[in-house]
C-alpha cells in the first residue's frame, strides 16, 4: 500500500466553471482517486478555489463588490458543482485562508533563505486609465519568436515560451484594449536558471508520463529566465519580508500562491483530521514519506506549472536545488511523480468562451441531466491525449447507446428476470463451462481495466470495461433464459441469471470509479446494503486561523466497494428494478444548439 497524493488543479473563483474545466481536472482525478481507494491505497485527494490576483480585482469591480465578496460567491458556486459531480475530495478548501497565507510564506522565506529568490527592478505594466497594474495574462500582442498574434504576456499558446509582456510587439490591454505602459519597479524573482541542471535531471529520471508533457517540459530547459512572483497589487499574499510586509502596494504573485495550495490544503486538512503531522506521510522526502506517490491533474495550459515551476519550488525549498541550502521548517518534500495532463475540450466545434456564450456550465448541465451521462462522456470520448469536441449529438447518442441500451439494459432486463421468476439471487446450480467463461472473463477486468487506470489511461479502461459489459450481454443473449420457464428448464434459467447477476456485480464495481452515482443504484438493485461508491458532502467550517468560515468538500471514504470481485449471496431477495440510466429525447440536440445560438 501506498500513500497517494492526488493534487488537483485549482479552479479560479472568478466565475462558475464549465464542463471543459472539469473535464481536464475534476473527472480524470477523481476516477483515479476512487480506483486508488478501492485497491487500498491510502489518497490525499486536495484542491481548493484560486482566489487571488488581478483578475478577481478587476471583476470585483466590475460586478462592485470587494474581491473577498466576489471569491465568497464563486467559491460556493464551484464547491457545489464539484459536489454535484460527486468529486471525492479530501479535502476542496481556498487560497484565502490563513493556512494557506502561512505556508505559502513559510515556501517564500524558505525560499529566499536559500538564495532563489532575488530582487530586480523591472519593467512593469499599468493600466493608463486606472493606474494599477495588469497582469500578464491580460496583456496580449504578437510573440516576438513565432509571430502568433494573440500571445499572451506570460506565454505564447502556439510555440510554448515563456515571455514578458514587455516583450509583446504591439502589446495591448486585454481588458479595454488599451496599450499599457511600462514602468520600473521593484520585485522578487524566481531564479529559475538555478534550478536548470537539477530539473533536467529530475525530468530525465521520469518515466511513464504521457509524452506530450514530458517533451513540452523539457523543452522549456533550454531557456529558464527569473520569473517575477510578486506584483504592484492590492489582492493578495503580503511579501513577508522586513521592508515588505506591510506595504499594501506589493503582493505575491497569484501563480506563486495557487501552486502551492496542493502543500497548504494536505497541510489543512491533517490539522482538521486531528492529527496536524498526518500530511508528511504524503510530502515528505524522508522516510516518513517514501513510499508517498504525488500526481497532478490539470489541462495542458498548466503544464509548465506542473513540471518546471512547482518542481523548482520544492527543490529549492528543500535546498536541493543547483546552488544548495538547507531544508525549511516543512522540511524537505516530495517533488511530483507524474503531472497528468489533459488537452482541451471543445464544443460544437468552437472554443469554449463565457463571452460569445459557447459554454455550459457545469451547474446548468447537472440541471438537466446526470451528472454519470456526464462522467461517461468525459472518460470514453474526453480530450485525454488529444484535443476532442463535445457535441450535443455525440453526448445523446453515448448516453442512450452505450449507457441505456448496453450497460442499464443488462442490468435491468437481468434483475427484473431474477425478480419475477425467483425474487431473490437464484442459486447456481451446476455451472456449465459458459457460465464459468463469462464470469472468469468479468474478473480478468479487475486485473486489465485496475492497469489501465493506474497507468491513465482511462479512455482505454472504460472501454474494456464496455467490452465487457457487451460480453455479458451476448451471454444473456444466447443463454436466453425467459425461453427456460417449464419447471424442468428453471435451475437452468436459475444458473443463467445467477451467472448474469454475478457479472453485473464486478462489472458494477469495474465501472465504479467512472460512475458513483449509478454504481451505488446497481449496488442496491441487486440487495446490496451501506455504501458501496462513498460521496463527498460540503461541511461549513471555522477558519482554522481565526478568519472567516467558508465551505469545504471532504468525506469519509474508508467505506465502500473494493477492487475485487465479491459473491453474491444466493437468496438475498430482489426488487423490481427502477432503470439505472435516463434515455434522452434526440430533441435535445436541437434545444441545445438553439441555447447556443447555432
Amino acid at each position: 500500500m501506498s500513500h497517494v497524493l492526488a493534487a488537483v488543479a485549482w479552479p479560479y473563483a472568478n466565475g462558475p466553471r464549465h464542463i471543459g474545466h472539469v473535464s481536464g481536472f475534476g473527472v480524470p482525478s477523481d476516477v483515479f482517486s476512487r480506483y486508488m481507494r478501492m485497491s487500498g491505497h491510502d489518497v490525499l485527494m486536495v484542491s481548493g478555489t484560486d482566489e487571488h490576483g488581478t483578475p478577481i480585482q478587476v471583476q470585483a469591480d466590475a460586478d462592485g463588490v470587494t474581491p473577498r465578496e466576489l471569491a465568497d460567491r464563486y467559491n460556493r458556486v464551484i464547491v457545489e458543482d464539484l459536489h454535484g459531480l460527486g468529486l471525492s475530495y479530501d479535502l476542496f478548501t481556498r487560497t484565502t485562508t490563513g493556512n494557506h497565507y502561512a505556508v505559502v510564506q513559510e515556501l517564500f522565506t524558505g525560499l529566499h533563505a536559500n538564495g532563489y529568490i532575488v530582487a530586480k527592478t523591472t519593467l512593469g505594466a499599468i493600466s493608463p486609465s486606472t493606474g494599477r497594474t495588469l497582469p500578464d495574462r491580460y496583456i496580449e500582442g504578437t510573440c516576438p519568436i513565432c509571430g502568433y498574434e494573440s500571445a499572451r504576456g506570460d506565454q505564447c499558446d502556439n510555440c510554448g515560451n515563456q515571455l514578458d509582456p514587455e516583450q509583446l510587439i504591439n502589446p495591448r490591454s486585454r481588458i479595454n484594449g488599451e496599450t499599457p505602459q511600462f514602468v520600473e519597479t521593484e520585485h522578487f524573482f524566481l531564479d529559475l536558471p538555478a534550478f536548470a541542471q537539477s530539473l533536467g535531471k529530475w525530468l530525465d529520471a521520469r518515466e511513464g508520463w504521457r509524452p506530450n508533457v514530458l517533451k513540452f517540459s523539457r523543452n522549456l530547459l533550454d531557456d529558464l529566465q527569473p520569473r517575477a512572483i510578486t506584483r504592484d497589487l492590492e489582492w493578495g499574499i503580503p511579501i513577508p519580508l522586513d521592508g515588505w510586509r506591510d506595504r499594501p502596494d506589493k503582493r505575491i504573485y497569484v501563480w506563486f500562491d495557487a501552486v502551492i495550495g496542493y502543500l497548504s490544503a494536505s497541510i489543512e486538512w491533517a490539522r482538521r483530521s486531528g492529527d496536524p503531522e498526518a500530511w508528511r506521510q504524503w510530502w515528505s522526502a524522508d522516510a516518513q514519506g517514501k513510499d508517498a506517490l504525488g500526481y497532478y491533474f490539470m489541462g495542458k495550459d498548466n503544464i509548465v506549472f506542473h513540471s518546471v515551476i512547482w518542481p523548482s519550488l520544492l527543490l529549492g525549498y528543500s535546498g536541493t536545488g543547483d546552488k544548495g541550502g538547507e531544508p525549511g521548517s516543512l522540511g524537505a518534500l516530495n517533488l511530483p511523480t507524474e503531472v497528468v495532463s489533459s488537452e482541451y475540450l471543445t464544443m460544437e466545434g468552437r472554443k469554449f468562451s463565457s463571452s460569445r456564450k459557447v459554454v455550459i456550465y457545469v451547474r446548468d448541465f447537472l440541471e438537466r441531466y446526470d451528472a454519470d451521462a456526464l462522467r461517461y462522456f468525459i472518460a470514453a470520448a474526453g480530450p485525454e491525449s488529444n484535443d476532442t469536441d463535445f457535441t450535443w449529438a455525440e453526448f445523446v447518442r453515448r448516453n442512450n447507446d452505450e449507457l441505456v441500451a448496453g450497460w442499464g439494459n443488462l442490468v435491468n432486463r437481468s434483475i427484473s428476470m431474477a425478480a419475477k421468476n425467483f425474487g431473490a439471487i437464484p442459486p447456481a446450480a451446476d455451472p456449465q463451462p459458459e457460465d464459468l467463461a463469462l464470469l472468469a472473463s468479468v474478473r480478468e477486468g479487475f486485473t486489465s481495466v485496475g492497469e489501465l487506470i493506474g497507468k491513465h489511461r482511462q479512455k482505454a479502461a472504460i472501454g474494456e470495461a464496455m467490452r465487457l459489459v457487451a460480453e455479458a450481454n451476448k451471454y444473456l443473449s444466447d443463454q436466453a433464459p425467459w425461453k427456460l420457464k417449464d419447471e424442468a428448464s428453471k435451475p437452468r434459467m436459475g444458473t443463467v441469471l445467477a451467472t448474469a447477476l454475478q457479472a453485473i456485480s464486478d462489472l458494477n464495481t469495474l465501472l465504479t470509479p467512472f460512475l458513483p452515482h449509478s454504481a451505488q443504484k446497481v449496488h442496491e438493485l441487486l440487495g446490496g446494503t451501506g455504501v458501496h461508491a462513498p460521496m463527498p458532502s460540503i461541511v461549513e467550517v471555522d477558519d482554522l486561523d481565526g478568519g472567516p468560515g467558508y465551505p469545504v468538500l471532504t468525506g469519509d471514504y474508508t467505506v465502500g466497494a473494493r477492487w475485487e470481485s465479491v459473491p453474491l449471496v444466493a437468496g438475498t431477495p430482489l426488487a423490481p428494478p427502477k432503470p439505472v440510466f435516463r434515455k434522452l429525447d434526440p430533441s435535445v440536440v436541437e434545444e441545445e444548439l438553439e441555447r447556443l445560438g447555432s
